[in-house]
Formats: structure tokens, C-alpha cells, sequence
């Protein structure tokens, strides 16, 4: 199924399931999201027929909040924590490390969409500080080799599943 046949099966079901009114816009926004990984140019504009809300004020509520994307984001988020301990103890040097290895932006996606990078206020984890999460994995005690150790190995068992047949 392609991305616009996706969004189509995506709408047609939030538009079933809806009320038409303009609180169940953030609800929304997150089923979609949920559903395709972000919110394209076309769900948004679909959302505000929807709800009654116009274009801008939909878009306007999805950038305010820092959970919604309007990018594809790639197979593996990869958070580091920018809070207090987590700043103290390197997370910076961490995020540094991957900026410049895998030529990747806090806020982008790796061209081969493997890795998404974001930064994140705070996980809670601060005994474990510098704190980074893969995916759902929370990992403590990290530094800049460890953290690319991660995502290196997550790298190879990608590629090692997409040349392997079986």
C-alpha cells in the first residue's frame, strides 16, 4: 500500500469513527500519526474538513505540540536526554558524535531512513545519566563510542536483513 492510498484508508476510518467536532482535533492528529509515522501536508487539511477547523488552525496546533512530525521518521528513533544530569555528565558529546557520524541533524532522518535523532527534555532517568534511548530501549551510562556501538550494530543487523533472502 502506498503512502497515499495509506493515508486514504487512514481517514476514511478516523472519518467513520468521528463526531466532526473541533476538541477531537489532537486525537486526531495522534491516530494519524500513529498510523502513518507522521502527519502529511493532505491529512492535515483532511483533519480540518473533519473538524470544521481551518487549515491553519489545525497546522497551528500541530506544530505548537513537540510529538507531532510532518516528516517520515526513520525505523529507529534514537532520543538523548538534554536534562540537567544527563547535560552535566556528556549528552552533548553524545549528540555531537552522532551529528557528525551519521551526518544527521537533531530533528532529521538518516537518507537511508534508518535513524531519526531527537532530544528530549528529560527521561526521569538521571541516576543513569547520560541517559539515551534507542527505540524503547532506555540505556544508561553512555558516552559518545557506546552510543555509536548501538546504533552501528542496529545499523549491520539492517543491513544484514535486507541482503539476507531467507
Amino acid at each position: 500500500m502506498d503512502d497515499s492510498s495509506e493515508m486514504k484508508a487512514v481517514i476514511s476510518e478516523i472519518r467513520k469513527e468521528s463526531k466532526g467536532k473541533p476538541e477531537e482535533l489532537i486525537p486526531l492528529l495522534q491516530r494519524v500519526q500513529s498510523k502513518m509515522g507522521f502527519l502529511p501536508e493532505k491529512a492535515l487539511m483532511e483533519i480540518a474538513g473533519i473538524t470544521g477547523l481551518s487549515p491553519a488552525k489545525v497546522y497551528g496546533v500541530a506544530s505548537f505540540f513537540a510529538q507531532f512530525r510532518f516528516h517520515p521518521a526513520g525505523k529507529h528513533m534514537v532520543r538523548i536526554c538534554r536534562g540537567t544530569a544527563c547535560h552535566v555528565k556528556g549528552s552533548n558529546r553524545i549528540l555531537n558524535d552522532i551529528e557528525t557520524h551519521f551526518k544527521l541533524e537533531e530533528g532529521e532522518t538518516t537518507e537511508d531512513m534508518l535513524f531519526t535523532l531527537e532530544t528530549v527534555a528529560c527521561f526521569g532517568s538521571c541516576a543513569l545519566a547520560p541517559v539515551v534511548l534507542v527505540d524503547e530501549t532506555v540505556r544508561g551510562r553512555m558516552n559518545p563510542s557506546k552510543t555509536r556501538s548501538v546504533l552501528e550494530e542496529i545499523k549491520k543487523e539492517s543491513e544484514g536483513a535486507t541482503s539476507d533472502p531467507s
